[in-house]
């Protein structure tokens, strides 16, 4: 079983990494280059205003958690998630995940996948973050089972999807 699943796995190696809700490696921004903390690159102003200043939409924010969580601040990540203002939703829950896994905190940032994708079973990015955590601790089986779901939901050819696939096939997981 095992073995078929890893040739089906190895057959299409070339999937493009499109975006869909991960995607390519973030470009470093002002974020990242000249705010500190949990400071945030405003556009409007051209300065660095904090997160939690209402001027700063949500996709804002979640552009920068993730740029922070790929430039290795991920407690300035973490910062930024808690003046999210929508604790629940599952994009937060999956970025809180995310940021936990990096960190080392497996069980809570699995515990944060699980409360993101019961909130919504297609969040694709979540099951992917979580199937690669699964392969960082040889849950390897959990792993697959992770990228069979984002299959069945519709994610073939997704940055997710092949991100998930490529780690179970090799054991690198990705940061961003």
């Amino acid at each position: 079983m095992r073995f078929v699943l890893a040739l089906a796995l190895a057959a299409a190696p070339g999937l493009a990494f499109a975006a869909g809700g991960g995607g390519s490696e973030p470009k470093p921004t002002e974020t990242t280059q000249k705010c500190e903390g949990t400071q945030v690159w405003d556009e409007k102003t051209k300065t660095c205003i904090d997160a939690k200043d209402s001027r700063l939409d949500t996709d804002t924010l979640y552009g920068a958690v993730r740029e922070l969580a790929y430039a290795g601040r991920l407690e300035d990540a973490q910062g930024v998630l808690r003046a999210m203002p929508d604790q629940t939703d599952d994009r937060v829950m999956t970025y809180w995940g995310f940021t936990h896994r990096k960190m080392g905190h497996l069980t809570l940032a699995n515990m944060f996948y699980e409360q993101a994708i019961e909130k919504n079973p297609n969040n694709i990015l979540a099951r992917s973050y979580m199937g690669q955590g699964f392969v960082t601790e040889g849950r390897v089986e959990e792993a697959i089972a992770q990228w069979r779901e984002i299959m069945a939901r519709g994610g073939e050819g997704t940055w997710a999807e092949a991100s998930l696939r490529e780690s179970i096939r090799t054991g690198i997981t990705y940061s961003y």
